[in-house]
């Protein structure tokens, strides 16, 4: 009888697994196989955790184009080897030819090949393992800095990425976004998943069970929140994959202001703790609503710091409106009210309806104010002029920043005061000067912003000029006599 190549290497392949079929049947008769299926087996009730603690499972890894696999039959080196998966999901192996490989796990394609091999080989026995898992192409839309297509390669132990690990490729999340939402769509086997992680999980309770490793054609999506939280967007701050600052910030600054406008923020230097951003091993964490006023020129004085408003676009299309109470910030030193912002807000100061004059002090002594004020000296001292000083600088000191009195013409015992007040009237006060006295609002008050003093002449050099003013003409006279001297 004549055989043809491929039905000589079946003969021989089934030759060799008869003859090791037959020596595992006598070895295994010899042992004593005990009857499990005659033995009563206990009952355990086991509580299944509630559905809030649930973590969202791991999907089996599932095969596609460019996964190279290695796919051993017992006792068989000849159909044994590796394998690449084409482009379009198929495998040619051999007997078999080409076959669809792509959505199916490692186990689902060993009993594939079993059952295409059976016609070949009696009982055959296939493992198949994954040797090179094909770079992941992962999509990533809403709350993130990049929002889109990554690959993502594994990690050099062939570790998978994590929800994080594409966060952080994205450029970390937006002080918009809502990590109790999570999810991930994800096909497998032909059925579209969606899972849902609750990431504040990870960050407050360290569940890794909410930072799942990702599979290719995955889809991360970060949702808007509806209401922006000041504390919570702290806490994403100091997250690894959370607001991140290595980025300038545009930002707009509106109202009462000193120069409103554009501006570009950097980031600062981090306080300890917070965001773990660093440039040469320093901190840094993303600029606040502070800096930008800072930047700006500080506030004005009619400025309202109780109803400050930071209005934010979101990936969704809809805007935010954060209401910031600054004076909150003064008293009790709530850091969160000095809200975290990011690309594209827009901050508007609006103008206070009143202030008290301890309020105006307060502010004025304030980060976010401007480091100098101006006060126009006028009258009879050495300078007179715009002096720019520090907020909140006494009287006395302004008067010794314009030179100091003009000691032959001013009167030193008391000087004028002029004021604006946020109400939009004047007042105009004498004040009783003492150099020796501190900070006192009746004899040495703090300046503000725009104030003017008024020194004006003493008794004798008011006198000197009315005396001076009167016999001007006369002297003109004189003059005009002593003209005609000059011919005699």
């Amino acid at each position: 009888m004549m055989f043809d190549p491929i039905s000589r290497q079946v003969f021989s392949i089934r030759s060799r697994r008869a003859s090791a079929l037959t020596a595992a049947f006598v070895v295994l008769s010899s042992l004593s196989v005990p009857a499990y299926a005659q033995q009563p087996q206990a009952t355990t009730n086991v509580q299944s955790p509630s559905a809030s603690n649930l973590s969202p499972a791991e999907t089996e890894y599932t095969l596609g184009a460019g996964d190279r696999i290695r796919v051993d039959i017992f006792q068989v080196e000849e159909l044994s080897g590796e394998f690449l998966v084409l482009v379009d999901g198929t495998v040619s192996f051999p007997l078999v030819g080409n076959l669809k490989v792509e959505g199916l796990t490692t186990q689902q394609l060993s009993s594939v090949l079993s059952q295409n091999y059976a016609p070949f080989l009696k009982r055959p026995v296939v493992t198949v393992s994954l040797l090179a898992p094909r770079p992941l192409k992962i999509a990533v839309a809403g709350e993130v800095n990049s929002p889109g297509s990554y690959t993502l390669p594994l990690g050099e132990t062939g570790k998978f990425p994590s929800v994080t690990d594409l966060i952080r490729q994205a450029g970390g999340v937006t002080a918009s976004a809502d990590v109790g939402q999570v999810q991930i769509r994800r096909f497998f086997q032909g059925k579209q998943q969606v899972l849902t992680l609750n990431m504040w999980e990870l960050l407050q309770e360290g569940n890794q069970g909410q930072n799942i490793t990702l599979r290719d054609g995955d889809t991360v999506i970060i949702p808007t929140k509806a209401e922006s939280d000041p504390t919570e967007i702290r806490q994403l701050a100091d997250a690894n994959f959370g607001i991140q600052a290595d980025r300038e910030l545009n930002v707009a600054v509106v109202g009462e202001v000193a120069r409103p406008g554009s501006y570009k923020l950097t980031p600062q230097q981090g306080r300890t703790g917070e965001n773990n951003t660093s440039i040469n091993n320093v901190k840094l964490e993303p600029p606040r609503l502070s800096n930008a006023i800072q930047l700006a020129g500080g506030i004005k004085p009619l400025a309202d710091v109780r109803h400050i408003e930071v209005r934010r676009q979101t990936r969704s299309g809809t805007q935010q409106i954060i209401a910031v109470d600054l004076w909150d910030l003064l008293q009790s030193g709530n850091i969160d009210r000095d809200v975290i912002l990011q690309d594209g807000d827009t901050i508007v100061i609006p103008t206070a309806e009143a202030l008290n004059p301890e309020e105006s002090e307060s502010l004025a002594a304030a980060s976010f104010s401007p480091a100098t004020i101006r006060v126009n000296v006028v009258g009879e001292v050495k300078q007179p002029g715009v002096v720019e000083v520090p907020p909140n600088t006494p009287l006395n000191q302004a008067l010794l920043a314009a030179g100091g009195f003009n000691e032959q013409r001013a009167e030193t015992d008391k000087v004028e005061l002029v004021r604006l007040n946020p109400n939009g009237t004047v007042t105009k006060r004498e004040i009783e000067l003492d150099f020796s006295s501190g900070i006192d609002d009746e004899k040495n008050p703090a300046l503000r912003n725009n104030d003017v003093v008024v020194v004006n002449r003493s008794g004798l050099a008011s006198a000197t000029d009315t005396l001076g003013t009167v016999l001007s003409p006369i002297g003109s006279i004189f003059g005009f006599f002593n003209f005609f001297r000059i011919f005699n």
